[in-house]
């Protein structure tokens, strides 16, 4: 075999610049939970001394930490003063949970990827799949906090806003189900924001429908927001004004089904409202789209094998792109399907279904 000695140094490069991002997780991990980052957030230029005195941590803990995550890119060194400052612009990815752009939320999420790592690689043997639900809990809260300030900041005011009507309705007092809620971030969101409407949020899994509870009590909506088990193809009621699919039809064993129920469970003029993740309907345009790597990794750990774990294991896949999800649509019953709110979407594909 002729190996030709660029392209192994560069197989390399790649593989080790990759192993050198993986072993810093922790590490962001870190500041998060202790409040490293917050700490430094419009802090300007500190030492390890100062920042440990400001957390209540031990200095030099702190020292090394910093060089790690200085030497990642995270944070500037100053060798003249040997202070350490955190950019404001990368204040509002790690330091803060209110920021539209915050990430830091993902990073526990690994820790269940890992721990399911044994399972996963049962079903590429034998197939199979498991249900969200039967992950380790710490996919669930990294979802939950990974997705609240994306919906905070655009749920309502740019997906909702640009449905056809519906943001009127919910405003005098309609009724929303929320499909696939999770921890009921979605859920909780709207309600806050159409106090006239009511809200029911539905998933297949006990521990998030409780945690959705636990969430809408603290948020004192428990009157009008509550949360059930059900079936996406059979989740109860009638006469919704809006039925959501929040990056959850592509999880589903059978969407076809479940599309087709929320059309039945409609209000007169009743929309539903599809959000999926970013893809392109050709597997090599997703080489140019900054969200695939995410996508693709996510869809092989959890998406695909929760479809795979249900009744119809259709396995979409988390990039199926919109031509697909139009499909699942249109088999499904809907005659009007558009696109909207593109430009307050960058990494997702927001679909607006009508009968």
């Amino acid at each position: 075999m002729a190996i030709d000695e660029q392209k192994l140094e560069e197989a390399v490069g790649k593989v080790f610049g990759e192993l050198g991002a993986a072993v810093t997780g922790p590490l962001i991990v870190l500041g998060d939970r202790l409040g490293l980052w917050a700490a430094m957030a419009g802090a300007g230029p500190v030492t390890p001394a100062e920042l440990a005195a400001r957390t209540g941590t031990v200095e030099r803990y702190v020292r090394e930490w910093l060089r790690g995550v200085a030497v990642g890119g995270y944070a500037g060194y100053d060798p003249a003063s040997g202070a350490f400052t955190l950019s404001d612009e990368m204040a509002l990815v790690l330091a803060t949970d209110d920021s539209p752009a915050s990430l830091v939320g993902v990073f526990p999420g690994f820790v269940a990827m890992w721990n399911d790592l044994d399972t996963i690689e049962g079903f590429f043997r034998t197939g199979g799949g498991m249900s969200w639900g039967d992950h380790h809990s710490a996919l669930n809260d990294a979802q939950a906090r990974f997705t609240r300030p994306m919906y905070r900041a655009a749920l309502v005011d740019g997906w909702i806003a640009a449905l056809e009507g519906v943001t009127g309705r919910l405003k005098s007092g309609g009724r929303v189900a929320d499909i696939g809620c999770g921890q009921g971030t979605s859920t909780i969101l709207m309600a806050e924001r159409f106090p006239a409407s009511s809200f029911t949020g539905f998933d297949h899994s006990d521990a998030v429908i409780a945690a959705a509870r636990k969430a809408a009590g603290h948020a004192d909506l428990a009157e009008r927001v509550s949360f059930e088990v059900a079936d996406a193809a059979g989740f109860p009621g009638h006469g919704y004004d809006l039925v959501c699919f929040t990056d959850s039809l592509h999880d589903l064993g059978d969407p076809v089904a479940a599309a087709g129920h929320a059309r039945s469970a409609l209000a007169p003029g009743g929309t539903v409202m599809v959000i999926e993740p970013l893809a392109a309907d050709r597997f090599e345009d997703d080489f140019a789209n900054p969200y695939a790597r995410v996508g693709y990794a996510i869809s092989t750990m959890v998406c695909t094998p929760s479809s795979l774990a249900q009744p119809g294991a259709a396995a979409l896949g988390a990039m199926a792109g919109e031509a697909r999800i139009r499909q699942v649509l249109a088999d499904a019953g809907y005659t009007r399907v558009r696109r909207v709110a593109q430009e307050a979407a960058p990494f997702n594909i927001v679909l607006e279904a009508r009968p």
